[in-house]
């Protein structure tokens, strides 16, 4: 059964990222000196690093799925939204606009929380393993927080110790800023679990820290540590712990949450008397539901803010399954007019087949990202979705340990991990229909491997910047990338207003 972690918010660490406002006092609130007692404040103090994905709009609850499948070239902006379409456009002026200075602000308070955990939880007396624990799951989540701000912004300062209002830090370079992301996960590794009982699912595992490790090697293409990071996985003492499930769609449903293909996912609970989208407000109900899902479903159902380009909907048409089917993971994957021989039952879109719902009017030709909806249980749509997004999942992992395989040049040892994800989709094993590819020609297939097994789930800009496949040659197939500025784009501006508060912290490049 499906438990959440109770996020118990504490006033003295929910506070601004890269702010000035670090020392404010709530008198409601208690203070860093009275705080840090005993294990309950300590268990306390993780959850409310844990929500920190829920903390506003502008991480998991939606815009993290923004900056991780609308930029690159798989989606675009296709709604009202003015702001949003600019960025999707590369055109973005305001370099204190919400949708990226938020996200940077949020990891940062996120990064902030687990500083404070870091810091006081070895001054309390207790249990010495859950202490270890806890501290590591602060190390996991730190490294999470700064993996996204160097994948987005590139360059962002290293503060590793609770923020003092004085404190102006300086950029750390990209390499700085992975080196310390690898090293909050190898700490992390000693003292985490394998596992957790039901009561705590969704807190960081050791097989998390492996992959998130594996991933952070692997974006600068520092192959053998990816590949050995990975083996714990895949080859090692983690392997019997992950498996693919059986029905790919398993991963994407409320009902199998959790499953043996998670490694990590972001936990989400729906509570129908909430009243805002984040938990800033202390005078309101939190809201520990993500809001992704009223924003990318079809028009008709929610504000179908984000599109999906169409060439992805084709990259799943290349093959049929052995038994001269469609890939079943295009179905899974979109919400589009597909000609679907399994008939019009097999295309239902919340409860109506398409042609009903759009017939040939201006949305006959649309494609929607399905993966993060929940038309699988019910027909409409809102802002407190409990559906689980499963952030890194097993499959996605094999098919990192094959491209790391292959950047060692091991390309003959890297087919059987592809061939693990291409059989759970009914294809012919690459084995059997591509044998003998080099170097080169593996990473070419890799890459549609990647687009057909994980459209829509947020790799897809990683996986570009890491190939510095990000160009705009990539218009050809979305529109977008006609803006897009070499030595620029493939980073985020630093928020203005931080910069104006730093003397030490510079603008990204020409920004």
């Amino acid at each position: 059964m499906k438990k959440y972690i109770v996020i118990l918010t504490v006033a003295i660490i929910a506070l601004a990222g890269c702010k000035r406002d670090f020392d404010a006092v709530n008198p409601n609130a208690p203070t860093i000196a009275s705080f840090w007692k005993n294990e309950t404040d300590a268990t306390k103090g993780i959850n409310a690093v844990y929500g920190t994905f829920y903390r506003t709009a502008s991480l998991y609850s939606r815009w993290i799925y923004y900056h991780g499948i609308l930029k690159s070239d798989e989606g675009f902006g296709s709604g009202g939204d003015g702001g949003l379409n600019n960025l999707m456009r590369f055109n973005q002026t305001n370099y204190n606009d919400g949708l990226t200075a938020d996200t940077w602000q949020t990891l940062y308070v996120g990064v902030f929380r687990a500083n404070q955990v870091i810091a006081n939880v070895p001054n309390i007396t207790m249990n010495e393993t859950t202490k270890k624990r806890i501290i590591a799951e602060a190390k996991f989540l730190r490294a999470l927080f700064y993996f996204n701000l160097t994948l987005y912004y590139g360059r962002p300062p290293l503060m590793l110790a609770p923020s003092q209002p004085k404190d102006v830090p300086r950029n750390a370079t990209t390499t700085e800023a992975y080196a310390q992301v690898a090293k909050d996960l190898t700490e992390a590794i000693v003292d985490l679990p394998v596992s957790y009982p039901a009561v705590d699912l969704g807190r960081a595992t050791r097989g998390a820290a492996y992959a998130l490790l594996g991933k952070t090697y692997l974006q600068q293409r520092m192959y053998q540590q990816a590949a050995d990071a990975f083996a714990y996985l895949v080859t090692g003492a983690g392997a019997s712990t992950y498996t693919l499930t059986a029905d790919y769609r398993d991963n994407f449903i409320i009902t199998k949450e959790n499953n043996s293909e998670s490694i990590f996912e972001i936990q989400f609970n729906e509570n129908v008397n909430e009243n805002t989208d984040d938990d800033v407000n202390e005078g309101a109900i939190n809201n520990t539901g993500t809001s992704i899902a009223q924003f990318f479903a079809p028009p008709g159902v929610g504000f179908s803010d984000g599109g999906a380009r169409r060439w992805v909907v084709d990259e799943f048409l290349q093959e049929r399954t052995v038994a001269n089917a469609q890939d079943p993971r295009l179905a899974a994957s979109f919400i589009f007019n597909n000609a679907n021989p399994a008939g019009p039952t097999a295309t239902i879109v919340y409860g109506q087949t398409f042609q009903s719902r759009y017939g040939n009017g201006p949305d006959a030709n649309g494609v929607w990202f399905r993966k993060l909806l929940n038309d699988h249980w019910k027909n409409q749509e809102g802002f407190r979705s409990p559906n689980n997004y499963r952030l890194i999942r097993y499959a996605d992992v094999l098919l990192m340990y094959a491209e790391a395989l292959n950047g060692l040049n091991r390309t003959a040892e890297a087919y059987p991990y592809v061939d693990r994800v291409r059989q759970r989709a009914g294809l012919a094993t690459l084995t059997a229909a591509k044998p003998g590819l080099n170097q080169a020609q593996f990473l070419t297939q890799l890459k549609h491997e990647r687009v057909t097994e994980l459209a829509g789930e947020g790799w897809r800009w990683a996986d570009l910047q890491r190939w510095g496949d990000l160009s705009p040659a990539l218009a050809s197939r979305d529109a977008d990338f006609t803006g897009f500025i070499v030595g620029k784009h493939e980073v985020y501006p630093i928020p203005q207003g931080d910069i104006d508060l730093n003397s030490n912290l510079t603008q990204n490049p020409k920004y």
